[in-house]
């Protein structure tokens, strides 16, 4: 929903919270429900209530806890049935400086001082540890916006008696334990307070009318970052940027103008601008953001521009690069295509708000920020959260690599008539073993992240992918692919739950950059043949349609499984009796077991 993009309209978004929640829940098939608990240190109502609408409109659909005034540490620390109870998917401890037990006096000495800090730590590490312990699923913390007044002016910063300096040593202390500790996030109530105007964000009206610890205005800025947060942790980032060119990587119009005279560079300060500009999407890559462009140019004009003196791309910079006088939304779809992603997972940047209008309006789902001055490009994409980082795996720093690799794979097949001879070309080695420690992280980004080949579209927490690692009740199976052209990482997923002698197939996944190589007939045959050896008798395997996984509808049924039922939804289940023989279906890939 527009409404709710960067930049957003926080007034409007407060007044008009019921009646854009109403129109999100209009469409409620693509939604995955999440339980998140919010333990607050002042008032949380209205932050509830904004960071649903951002929620839903990232595809999660929340259901809240929401604790009593300022009861946050209680909540954590003591009994609670109704948590229990609730069993929350995600945790955010909303407190605020204000939930500071002391701020140093100036008559404290130093090792009083660092006792401050030594209790406010205790306090906070006591309470994340104990919910971890209970609960094992994901923490989200704010660390502390600076204080609204300064006793010591311009000093309090670095005076150890001054709030400013407190409170800055808490922060490095608790993005200490966020780096030392999996599942555990920061919200940056620092950065945000600072970005909105540490002023107006800590308006005393607020608090002493309504106990909120933010002015209420700020509200929407908050719960977004929240949200961002979130939607990270459970696989709702986007995974790359469509670029327009002409007055968006450059000013002008080069088909026009000529190579020579677009403005880039050091020698105008608008150059200047759009080489800033560059320099912000490039550094993507090193988050593993793919780049691919989307003009209506001529190729050769496109290809001189982005090999420009001062351009800070070079064409092996893009993974796709559509130069043409076709529709925007169609070269779009094909660029999407090509990476076997679905179109909703790129960003759409360009200049040009009638593009930006048929792209997003022929492609629902696609992102397409407003932008207007090039000095404000960078801001805008930068305030939108597109690519939030949570977890940052050694997959995502080769995503680029690996899809220059699929490229490559592409033009390979090409040159073959017999798709065998292809796949046997390819040299493919596969590891498949059952999970392990060095490789949870990727295995529950993974089950986050899949949307089309993902059979059941059930979705895992690190914690508990960690738990059915070590419980005898569950099979479990991870898939690495490699070949001549590189290693694609682990890209896919099953969980198979024992009961008897039967094993009903949770999860499988696969990514959709190793679609057609039949990794998921080696797959099936090392889970078979698992299941062989515990005494299974029958597999039983499931699929939950959604909008977006149409194409593993067939794929119990390519690999020999009977239909047993079939609902008016079209959820159908399946087995697999291994009583009978069962022939093994992988013929290219060499499996290390």
């Amino acid at each position: 929903m527009k409404e709710l993009e960067y930049p957003f309209d926080a007034d409007y978004i407060i007044s008009k919270k019921k009646r854009i929640k109403k129109e999100l829940l209009q469409n409620t098939s693509n939604f995955v429900e999440k339980r998140i608990a919010i333990l607050g240190g002042s008032t949380t109502s209205d932050i509830t209530l904004v960071l649903e609408l951002f929620l839903l409109n990232n595809g999660i659909k929340p259901v809240f806890y929401e604790s009593e005034y300022n009861q946050w540490y209680q909540d954590a620390m003591f009994e609670n049935a109704e948590l229990d109870a609730f069993q929350p998917n995600v945790i955010y401890i909303y407190t605020t400086n204000r939930n500071i037990i002391r701020y140093p006096l100036i008559s404290d000495s130093e090792d009083e001082i660092a006792q401050l800090i030594e209790n406010e730590m205790t306090k906070y590490t006591s309470v994340w540890k104990s919910l971890a312990e209970k609960y094992g699923c994901p923490i989200i913390q704010n660390n502390f916006e600076m204080p609204f007044t300064r006793l010591l002016g311009n000093r309090d910063a670095y005076d150890i008696h001054g709030g400013v300096n407190f409170l800055s040593r808490l922060n490095l202390k608790f993005a200490e334990y966020a780096q030392e500790h999996e599942n555990f996030y920061l919200c940056d109530l620092d950065y945000i307070s600072g970005d909105y105007g540490l002023k107006k964000w800590s308006d005393q009206f607020y608090w002493h009318m309504y106990k909120y610890a933010i002015a209420v205005p700020a509200i929407p800025y908050l719960s977004f970052n929240v949200a961002n947060i979130i939607k990270s942790i459970f696989g709702k980032n986007k995974k790359g940027f469509v670029l327009d060119l002409d007055n968006t990587l450059w000013g002008g119009v080069i088909g026009d103008d000529g190579v020579d005279n677009i403005e880039l560079g050091p020698e105008e300060s608008e150059g200047q601008a759009y080489t800033q500009f560059q320099n912000y999407l490039k550094a993507h890559q090193q988050i593993g953001v793919i780049l691919n462009i989307d003009s209506k140019n001529d190729y050769e004009n496109a290809i001189a521009g982005i090999n420009h003196p001062d351009s800070v791309f070079k064409e092996n910079d893009f993974i796709s690069i559509k130069a043409n006088w076709n529709p925007k939304d169609k070269n779009f779809a094909e660029i999407a295509s090509e990476l076997n992603l679905l179109p909703e997972s790129l960003v759409f940047v360009d200049d040009n708000p009638a593009e930006r209008h048929i792209v997003t309006s022929q492609l629902p789902g696609v992102c397409a920020p407003e932008l207007d001055d090039v000095t404000h490009y960078e801001e805008i994409i930068d305030r939108s959260g597109f690519f939030e980082v949570t977890t940052l795996s050694k997959d995502d720093l080769k995503r680029n690599e690996m899809y220059k690799e699929n490229a490559a794979r592409t033009k390979l097949e090409s040159s073959f008539s017999d798709y065998g001879e292809y796949l046997q070309s390819l040299e493919m080695k596969g590891t498949i073993r059952a999970f392990e420690t060095i490789y949870m992280g990727r295995i529950a980004q993974l089950t986050n992240k899949s949307n089309q080949f993902n059979l059941t579209t059930k979705r895992y927490t690190q914690t508990e992918i960690e738990q059915t690692a070590v419980d005898s009740n569950y099979i479990t199976l991870y898939g690495k692919l490699e070949d001549k052209f590189g290693d694609n990482g682990v890209v896919s997923v099953v969980i198979g739950h024992v009961v008897g002698d039967e094993c009903h197939i949770d999860l499988w996944i696969m990514s959709c950059r190793v679609l057609k190589r039949d990794l998921e007939f080696a797959m099936m045959d090392t889970f078979v043949k698992k299941c062989q050896n515990r005494g299974i008798k029958n597999i039983y395997g499931y699929y939950y349609p959604t909008k977006k996984n149409h194409m593993v509808v067939n794929f119990y049924d390519l690999q020999g499984f009977k239909k047993v039922s079939e609902d008016e939804t079209g959820n159908t289940k399946w087995i697999l009796d291994l009583t009978q023989d069962y022939n093994n279906k992988n013929k290219y890939i060499m499996v290390e077991e």
